[in-house]
């Protein structure tokens, strides 16, 4: 049997990446691997102590993170018994379901900050890349197509006008019971473009070979099929 293909979906926050690899990894039967995750839960578990998540937190660039607090943050990765369930869907810091802690809103932008940290993504690299060495996976982020898996036989970018970014992630952060200003959070989301873009270990970026798409004005079901399309598209070549 041929190897599975590898389907890397990139983009800013916002733009439906969850929901449409999501759909298309249920859709293909492949693995569901959602690497922000992963940085979530190291910013969840950073939470545990006090002090680290307040330095954090208070960071204003990352060079006020590098030194001691990146190499103690590295540790911390690498010690995690993170474990994905449900074909991706669900994760979990040893016995911990942290699946609904890990989108608060204070994760999200501690998560911006770690994640540009270069000792940090070294030390998720390894765990990304052996979930997707068969094939057969379906890897959402900032820079799958890019670092992680820059062999990918299909590259999504996917992205969306700020405004419609920031509606969607309200109205998501609304269903789960969670307080949103639609101003507040295009602010944040500004804000974490900014950083994702600027940082100098895998920056937000569209991977060579991607095909673009702007899911502005597209539903879901939409984009959910032009990714299928350009999987097909891929095996049958």
């Amino acid at each position: 049997m041929a190897r599975r293909p590898v389907v890397t979906i990139d983009g800013p926050a916002g733009a439906g990446k969850s929901t449409v690899s999501r759909t298309v990894a249920e859709r293909l039967g492949f693995t569901y691997l959602d690497t922000g995750a992963l940085y979530r839960a190291v910013a969840l578990a950073a939470g545990d102590d006090a002090a680290l998540a307040a330095r954090i937190d208070a960071a204003a660039a990352t060079a006020d993170l590098a030194g001691a607090i990146e190499r103690q943050l590295a540790a911390l990765a690498r010690a995690l018994p993170l474990a994905f369930a449900d074909n991706g869907t669900r994760l979990a810091i040893g016995d911990r379901d942290v699946s609904v802690a890990i989108r608060a809103p204070e994760i999200s932008q501690r998560a911006s900050k770690i994640s540009a940290l270069p000792a940090v993504r070294a030390a998720l690299l390894d765990v990304q890349r052996r979930i997707g060495a068969a094939g057969g996976v379906v890897a959402e982020g900032r820079d799958t197509g890019s670092v992680v898996f820059p062999d990918a036989e299909v590259k999504i970018f996917l992205t969306a006008e700020v405004a419609e970014r920031a509606r969607r992630r309200a109205a998501e952060l609304r269903a789960r019971g969670v307080d949103a200003d639609d101003g507040v959070v295009q602010r944040e989301i500004e804000s974490r473009d900014a950083r994702d873009a600027a940082r100098e270990a895998a920056p937000l970026t569209c991977p060579e070979g991607a095909l673009v798409l702007d899911s502005s004005t597209l539903p879901v079901d939409a984009v959910v099929a032009l990714v299928l399309d350009a999987v097909t598209t891929r095996q049958r070549s």
